[in-house]
Parts: C-alpha cells; structure tokens; sequence
C-alpha cells in the first residue's frame, strides 16, 4: 500500500516567527545579506556568493537581459530561460556579460541625413536628449557624432534640416578607446568638462557612451554581483533534452552558473545530465531541481548538483497540484530538504545550498523561506511585476498589469519540460495571466530587502547563517492568521489636517 507521511504539508502562510533579542549593534544598516549560491566545502567560502538572497524564475515571463543587469547589480542573480534556440540564449548571456556599468548602449542614433524632425521624435520616445550620428543609424555604426537637444531648437530650427547641419562632428569630439576602464573615463569627463565621452574601436563603430550624470547613478549599487572581470554575473537555464548542445556554447558565452529546470528533478534523466555536465565541464556550477523533500535532495546532490531547488506545484502561475495531485506545501519542503542538507553536510563535508522556489505571495514569505534553511529564493511572479520583466504593460480600468505567463501553460509551448509524451503539452499545468504592475526592479526589490532587514532585526540575527540557526516559528491558527491583518476601515484618501 502506499506510503502515508504524517506531516500535514504546511505552507509559509501557517507559520510566524518569533521576536529574539536585538543586540545594540545589530541593526538594518549591519545585516549582511550575503549567501552561497553553489556548493562548497563547509567552512570555506562559496565560489559564487550572492550579496542579496534572491533569483529571478527560469521563465520566459520574466528573466530577460534587462531584469538580469538589474538584479545582479542589486546583488542578485538571474536564470535566463532556455525555452528559446541555443544561439538566442547564448545572445541574451552575451549581453549580460557585455554590459559595463555606465557604458551604456545609445538608443538614440540617427544618419547624418534624417531630420531633425525625425530626430525630435526619436528624442520624445527614448526621452533622451543626446543622440548619437552613425553611418547606418544604429547603435554600433560608425560614429560621425553627436547631436544634442542644446545644438537645436524645435521651435527655431527647420525641422526638415537635416542632422548632420546640427551635430558636433566626430574630429571635434573627445573619444576614448574600447579598453577604458570606467574611472579613466570618469576622469576625463569631469577634467575635461564634458557631459559625454563615446567609445569607439579601432574601425571607429561606436561601441557605448558614458555619461556624467551615469556617476552618480553606479554610486548607488555598492553590492553588484560581478566575477573576477568585473563584469556582472548572470545564469542560465538548461533541460534534460539538448543539454549536451546548450552546455559548451553558455560556457564559451561565459555563464556564470547553470540549472536544470524541471517541474520534477527526482529523476534519472536529471542524475545522468548532471554527471555528464560535472564529467566534461567542471568549472562550471550547477543546479538541480525541482524536489520537495530530503531523500530528492540527496539523490541530486549525490549526483553532482551544486545547489538545489526546493517547491512544486507552489508557484502563483503553477497549476501541477490540480492537475496531477503532485506537490507539497513549500514551508514543509523547505524544512524537510533544509534538515537533509544539515545531514549531508555533516556526512560529506560539504554545503550543498538550497533555493525556496514557488510559494512565496508576500514580502515576509521570503524572510520565513530563509529562516527555516534556505539559503536563497527564486521568484517569478514577484520579478514579472516590474519594467525589466518580458511582459507587456497594459493599461486596464484599475491601473496597470503586466503579462505573466507559466511554463506550462500553452503560451509558453515548454512541452519538453513536463514529459508529458508526444510532441506537445496533453494538459497545462500553466496559466497565462497578468500580474499588478510594480514600477522598476531596484525600487520594488530595495523596498523587500529593507523588510527582510527589519525583520531580521527584531530576530536578533545580523547574517542569514544567524537567522537560520536562531531563528523561532509558531504555527498559526485561522483565527490568529485573521488577527495578523488590519481590521478597521480603510480611508481611501489620505487625512487632511487644518
């Protein structure tokens, strides 16, 4: 007969966690967020840390380029999908790893022969005033120069002109070369006066622009996660299907980590691309996933995973648990899988971090995903809300919304990824919908990590190792998970005082 387990699976909404004490010298401004992403010897550093706890979901709703260069420079890290050809993928690592921060690409780039009309409106849709004048009009065409809205007037000019009438030409421009680091180039833009110095090579194409008002701007992310290049970390996701194709061209790109992604990682297919991966590219770190409790675990870390991801049929697009019955409440996973990575680490010596992926609806889901053993979250839901997220804005009676779509739902034809036999999806275990737009990633993220902050502190923890060892959970009642919540009658505007 089958196997009954006791445990009532459990969710992070029937948990709260208890205040410890607060030392006088932990506070928001000293908690240290940082954490391993892939294995290690115990007590030795991770090769890859994370300076903030979170990963953005292995889904085409959500990890593109864009949202990648933003978590990672807010110290996390993205998993860019592989739902998508091989040389697609490897073009979207690219352009990760390309990005220097504050070397920005122009999208603003005219032909000496446009007009100035045609210029205005590229000016009002990017709503930049400094536009760059290439041979072909791209952004990496050959730079003749610049043309800025001070060398015009709309009003004054003929906007039938054309541009290169109006634009400061290349022999009267300050250029620097495609190695200039991005002091040197600092540097000369303050000395020198200048509001922006282009980049070109030894062709002359343009290749970036720095801008002074971008100083500034860089100041503001001290916890960027870079490699030893300096160049901003980003992941990549993989399947169990051309593994052996995908594998070496994300390694040449230079991906920084790989995960499998599968709504089930219990599986020897999973075993058998891991090992094949760690056998002939060692270098490069490697997830496993997805499992709900510690004999999975083990099984994939056995087989060579460098971290794991914990949670099916938890995820807010995910609908596995209706149509399979498969699954299990994600706070019982996460403290099942935490206590089986307790016990390898004490049989083998070495960490094996977890990831709490699915399950997380509020802020403070994170805090309690991290205080019962895991080491990091994925999200998707909670990154496609915002600007950096792949899908469209759309303006609806009530506000904004952006759409969201599972991995296994039809739109996002990822068949391969839920075996379910043939040539197609039989059944989704996805829905496609939207989402409350939230804004831009750094504003929505700072705000979740100064309640993380916050609550370690009335925790008494300043690391998430502390966190995770002292903290204190208590179930909750129905009536006390009513009592959490605001019980009076909300203004709909704010008070007014005379």
């Amino acid at each position: 007969m089958a196997q009954i387990i006791a445990e009532v699976s459990r969710t992070f909404n029937e948990f709260l966690l208890l205040p410890n004490r607060t030392r006088i010298d932990c506070s928001s401004a000293t908690v240290d967020l940082r954490t391993p992403l892939v294995r290690h010897i115990d007590g030795e550093a991770s090769a890859i840390e994370l300076h903030s706890p979170f990963t953005s979901a292995i889904m085409q709703a959500v990890s593109t380029p864009e949202l990648a260069i933003a978590l990672a420079r807010n110290g996390g890290l993205s998993f860019l999908h592989h739902n998508q050809p091989v040389h697609d993928q490897v073009a979207a690592v690219r352009e990760v790893k390309n990005f220097k921060a504050g070397f920005v690409t122009s999208d603003t780039n005219v032909r000496p022969g446009d007009s100035l009309g045609a210029l205005v409106d590229i000016m009002r849709r990017t709503g930049h005033s400094t536009a760059a004048v290439t041979h072909d009009g791209t952004a990496t065409g050959r730079l003749l120069g610049l043309v800025t809205s001070r060398d015009f007037h709309p009003e004054r000019h003929d906007l039938a002109e054309p541009v290169g009438g109006r634009m400061t030409a290349i022999a009267d421009l300050p250029t620097v070369g495609p190695d200039t680091t991005l002091s040197e180039a600092n540097a000369r833009l303050w000395d020198e006066r200048l509001d922006c110095l282009p980049v070109v090579d030894a062709d002359g194409r343009l290749q970036h622009l720095v801008f002074r008002s971008d100083y500034t701007d860089n100041k503001r992310f001290p916890h960027q996660v870079v490699d030893a290049a300096k160049r901003l970390r980003v992941g990549a996701g993989i399947n169990t299907h051309d593994y052996q194709e995908r594998v070496p061209a994300l390694v040449e790109v230079g991906a920084d980590a790989l995960c499998f992604d599968s709504s089930d990682g219990y599986s020897d297919w999973q075993a058998e691309a891991l090992t094949w991966v760690k056998k002939h590219y060692p270098e490069i770190p490697v997830g496993g996933g997805n499992v709900v409790d510690g004999e999975a675990f083990t099984f994939l870390a056995e087989a060579g995973a460098d971290f794991v991801k914990v949670g099916v049929g938890g995820g807010s697009i995910c609908i596995t648990r209706d149509q399979k019955g498969i699954g299990r409440g994600q706070a019982s996973a996460v403290l099942d899988v935490a206590a089986a990575r307790d016990a390898f680490r004490e049989r083998t010596g070495a960490y094996v971090p977890i990831c709490s992926d699915g399950g997380l609806v509020h802020d403070y889901h994170v805090a309690l995903a991290l205080a019962m053993g895991a080491d990091f979250v994925m999200m998707g839901r909670y990154f496609a809300r915002f600007d950096q997220a792949a899908g469209a804005k759309v303006p609806t009676r009530d506000g904004f919304v952006k759409e969201y779509w599972g991995e296994g739902s039809n739109r996002a034809r990822n068949w391969q990824r839920y075996g379910q036999g043939g040539q197609g999806l039989l059944f989704e275990e996805g829905v496609d919908g939207y989402v409350p737009y939230a804004g831009d990633l750094d504003e929505g993220l700072a705000l979740t990590v100064a309640k993380l902050r916050t609550t370690m502190v009335s925790c008494g923890s300043a690391t998430l190792p502390e966190f995770r060892s002292t903290a204190r959970l208590t179930l909750v009642s129905d009536q006390s998970f009513q009592e959490s919540h605001a019980n009076v009658t909300l203004r709909d505007a704010p008070a007014t005082h005379s």
